[in-house]
């Protein structure tokens, strides 16, 4: 079975290195050679920056391939075309192919990993399906991740932050030498990083003579919850449909990327799509608002008020102390306007992530005054305990004003919180790993182009 084949790759870890993906496409004849396109890499915020990416040139009428990670329920999830997945029959003749390939490479350069797999998988896919556009978004780091074997002419870098450490240093500074090896000679560049990391960035671009936008994060004229109202310079009032104010900073480096887009010669936008695209792009389990229907299913939310019969669903992946700071924000900032009963927290965590300062971050959060939170556990070999999460949480200075709960089983646990939001009429919030999220939204929402039955329980990747 494909998917078997693919998840054993799991077994050799993260291995940082470009040798082996590059054998892997010179195998496939190259297929990133005829693609061009962004590459964004970042700490925080690159997901939702090739979500607006790509709905403004879909909008503008360009095809366009995607590799969102991590996926949240299917590995289809992560080779998008004009922002769906690929056909499961489609995924697994490629997955093959690949496979093949790297069982054939393995002697001489070592297994590549499955996110070397499926990196090379996608660029085939998009050039076998001549996309017009690839929206390519950095696994891990820059310098040595398995994307950074392809050059489409843009490198983005949304911001630096303290996150996986242990592989890409300690120090601002040494993240950002990380990721700024993603801007080669000839590119354009665009990066929102500030402190000590924009530096390092500058200095790249500088020594090869690429050009680079700074874009300052968008005016925010209205925040609700069906998103935002920015000003953008050249285009006046946009709405954007993605929530907290974190994405004003991410829709200028978007914006950025389009003009560089421009200047290369790859795709020339007008307005109105790049208006319409901003409102249409969704990225889902990243400060996502759904309603728990009565049926039990999380659909859409209104985005002009709660339903009193349908509680707020959030989810968001929030699995570093940057990314639970701007869910926090978020959620002071949306509290008026969710779900008003008391609310209730299901959250998990990977044990190897700053638990600490994930949950110091989270739980003197206003709007979780009074809540109900609830720990639990993946079924993944890395996740923590929900009795130590839940012993992290009352470890705050905020900890003690809540009702805390451990339940391991995610399935126990997550009904138990969906209890608990029904009875109380107040918004459930399904934050932490991704792994989490994934698994939630997996459960709840249907969707029937990532809902492969063998596929469920699949690991997500970094989160």
């Amino acid at each position: 079975m494909v998917l078997a084949a693919l998840q054993a790759r799991g077994r050799y870890g993260i291995r940082l290195g470009l040798g082996r993906t590059r054998a892997l496409l010179r195998a496939l004849g190259d297929p990133q050679d005829a693609l061009r396109g962004p590459l964004i890499g970042g700490t925080n915020g690159k997901g939702s920056v090739q979500a607006m990416v790509a709905a403004c040139l879909a909008a503008g009428g360009l095809r366009v391939g995607q590799t969102p990670k991590p996926h949240l329920v299917s590995y289809r999830e992560r080779i998008l075309i004009d922002g769906r997945p690929i056909a499961p029959g489609a995924f697994a003749e490629l997955v093959s192919e690949v496979l093949g390939i790297a069982d054939r490479l393995a002697r001489r350069l070592g297994p590549p990993t499955e996110f070397e797999v499926l990196t090379a998988a996608a660029f085939a896919a998009f050039a076998r399906a001549r996309v017009g556009v690839a929206v390519v978004e950095v696994g891990l780091g820059g310098r040595l991740d398995a994307t950074n074997a392809w050059d489409g002419g843009v490198a983005a870098i949304t911001n630096v932050a303290l996150d996986h450490r242990d592989r890409l240093g300690g120090t601002l500074e040494a993240i950002a030498g990380e990721k700024a090896p993603i801007i080669k000679r000839g590119d354009r560049a665009v990066s929102g990083a500030t402190g000590p990391g924009s530096a390092v960035i500058r200095r790249r671009a500088r020594r090869l003579g690429v050009p680079l936008r700074e874009p300052a994060p968008l005016e925010i004229l209205a925040m609700s919850r069906g998103g935002l109202r920015l000003a953008a310079p050249g285009l006046g009032e946009v709405r954007l449909a993605l929530l907290g104010r974190h994405q004003a900073a991410n829709a200028a480096v978007a914006l950025g990327i389009l003009e560089a887009l421009r200047e290369a010669g790859i795709a020339d936008l007008p307005r109105a799509a790049i208006r319409a695209g901003l409102e249409e792009a969704r990225w889902p389990g990243r400060l996502e608002l759904l309603a728990l229907s009565p049926d039990g299913h999380a659909v859409p939310a209104d985005p002009s008020a709660p339903d009193p019969d349908a509680p707020d669903l959030l989810l968001d992946g929030a699995h570093n102390p940057d990314g639970t700071v701007a869910l926090a924000t978020a959620l002071d900032e949306l509290r008026p306007q969710l779900s008003p009963g008391r609310p209730t927290l299901l959250i998990g965590l990977m044990a190897d992530k700053d638990v600490a300062g994930i949950v110091g971050a989270l739980a003197p959060a206003v709007a979780l005054r009074g809540a109900r939170i609830i720990t639990t556990r993946v079924d993944v070999p890395r996740a923590l305990p929900a009795a130590e999460l839940a012993a992290a949480w009352r470890a705050t200075s905020a900890g003690g004003r809540h009702e805390v709960t451990p339940i391991d089983p995610l399935d126990d646990a997550l009904e138990v919180a969906v209890a608990a939001a029904r009875a109380a009429g107040g918004p459930l919030v399904v934050a932490g790993s991704l792994y989490l999220v994934g698994a939630v939204r997996g459960r709840l929402v249907v969707d029937e182009d990532v809902r492969d039955p063998q596929e469920q329980g699949a690991d997500p990747g970094h989160g």
